[in-house]
């Protein structure tokens, strides 16, 4: 099967046009919410069981949940075929679905849905083969959200969104101190942010580092920020010092995490020297700081006047070696040619030869 060409800004815009349609009950006949990311499957199969029948009655007698392993694609298509016990509609959610053998036996039903009935199919994992007949039969009519897992890079962007929707804001070293913590894994950050919301004193607008150390348990003083803070300002004792109190704590603090926040780092630093050099060398106009932040891919003007500010202090020729040794140690950090060496000792090697390149 070919590759998506869905891209994870592409999942957020459709997840947050269907759930606004949801709330304004604006229903589909079918759902196929599908793909690797569960986070969006599953809230936005939550918001449609809760929101299409409200009454708890009337759920208790007119929804059916079922699993694609206990099931056979006829018998969904037998009990959605069936009509309301009561009301004017009934929900069936398949979930599990891409445990449903012959799930393309399903097109039966997509080619003339119930109209008293609505559907919603949660398969994870992988997205249904859009060659097939069920998922052709979807597209035409109803809703499909292809659930995509997002970037490293994507993360912040996405995370600052959320607590925005929630009626907050959260400052770039919080934000960072999350990111390198939980990394990629969308469900396990919501889930921590709203603890993290509902813990924060009455009356609080941002989400601050103090927030994160005191309700999630990361350090505001020790962590992937502020170690790579120290290094891109040449601070080594400091850098040293925090890789230390990682090595004391080597469950929480992977070795490779410390890498891919560097190599962020060093890449952006990258860029902006290179940016430099085209505006010195070859009259192509340096880029003003809305751009500048797409291109490195940070999310606030102050990260970016800092990393502007550190570029001076590392050429492109010592970055182009520590982008080098970053991709070596990664290699080591997954058991590569790294013998019985310990994180500490991976995290504080790597460290020693970047400031004395």
């Amino acid at each position: 099967m070919a590759k998506s060409s869905v891209r994870f800004k592409d999942t957020v815009a459709a997840y947050e046009r269907l759930t606004g349609e949801v709330k304004a009950r604006k229903f589909a006949p079918i759902y196929l919410l599908m793909g690797e990311e569960a986070y969006f499957i599953d809230s936005l199969c939550d918001l449609l069981a809760s929101t299409i029948l409200p009454d708890e009655a009337a759920r208790a007698f007119s929804q059916y949940v079922v699993y694609g392993r206990d099931v056979e694609a006829g018998q969904v298509v037998n009990l959605c075929r069936q009509m309301p016990m009561t009301g004017s509609h009934q929900v069936v959610i398949v979930k599990e679905a891409q445990q449903l053998q012959k799930i393309e036996k399903l097109s039966y039903y997509t080619e003339s849905p119930t109209p008293t009935t609505i559907l919603v199919v949660c398969h994870k994992g992988k997205s249904v083969d859009k060659r097939s007949a069920f998922y052709k039969g979807v597209v035409k009519c109803g809703a499909v959200l292809e659930s995509v897992r997002p970037y490293d890079s994507e993360i912040a962007g996405w995370l600052a969104g959320f607590v925005a929707s929630k009626g907050c804001r959260i400052e770039q070293k919080a934000l960072t101190m999350l990111t390198d913590h939980l990394g990629a894994d969308i469900s396990k950050i919501s889930n921590e942010l709203q603890k993290l919301l509902l813990s924060l004193p009455e009356g609080t607008r941002e989400i601050r580092d103090v927030h994160i150390e005191q309700h999630i348990g990361i350090s505001k003083d020790f962590n992937n920020f502020e170690l790579c803070k120290a290094v891109i300002t040449r601070d080594m004792e400091r850098a040293l010092r925090i890789a230390d109190h990682f090595a004391r704590n080597p469950k929480d603090n992977p070795a490779l995490l410390t890498i891919m926040a560097l190599f962020g780092q060093f890449r952006s630093l990258f860029l902006i020297n290179y940016l430099r050099w085209q505006a010195k060398y070859k009259a192509i106009s340096f880029p003003p700081d809305a751009e500048l932040m797409r291109i490195v891919k940070v999310n606030n003007f102050y990260a970016l006047s800092e990393l502007k500010q550190c570029a001076t202090l590392w050429p492109n020729k010592k970055v182009f070696s520590i982008l080098g040794l970053l991709r070596e140690y990664d290699a080591k950090s997954k058991g590569l040619g790294a013998g019985q060496i310990s994180d500490g000792e991976l995290r504080r090697e790597l460290l020693l030869k970047i400031f004395l390149l």
